[in-house]
C-alpha cells in the first residue's frame, strides 16, 4: 500500500500546482490584433476576455467586413488562449506518473 501513498501525495501535489497554475493563468494576459490593429482583443490566460479595442474609422468599413474582422480577432484570441493552458497543464500533468497507465 506504500504505492498508494505515494500516488495521493503526488495527486494532491499535482493539484496544488493545478491551482497555482489557474491563478497565474488569470493575470497573463495575450493581446491579439486583426485587421491591420483595427480590432484588438486582450485576453487572459483562463481564456477570459479582458477587453476589445475598435479602431472608428474602421467602424466605417462594410459591416459584414466588420463583423467577420472582429469575430476572427475573437477566435483567433480564444485559440491563443487555450494554447497557452493546454502547453501550462501539460507541463504540470507529464510530472504526474500513473504506474502502469502511462
Amino acid at each position: 500500500m506504500a504505492g498508494v501513498g505515494k500516488l495521493l501525495k503526488q495527486a494532491q501535489k499535482m493539484q496544488r500546482q493545478i491551482e497555482a497554475l489557474q491563478t497565474s493563468l488569470e493575470t497573463r494576459e495575450l493581446d491579439i490584433s486583426s485587421g491591420g490593429g483595427a480590432v484588438q482583443v486582450k485576453i487572459n490566460g483562463a481564456g477570459k476576455f479582458v477587453s476589445l479595442k475598435l479602431d472608428p474609422d474602421f467602424l466605417k468599413e462594410e459591416a459584414r467586413m466588420v463583423e467577420e474582422t472582429i469575430l476572427n480577432a475573437v477566435k483567433e484570441a480564444a485559440q491563443k488562449a487555450k494554447e497557452l493552458n493546454d502547453a501550462e497543464m501539460q507541463k504540470i500533468s507529464s510530472a504526474f506518473q500513473m504506474p502502469g497507465m502511462f
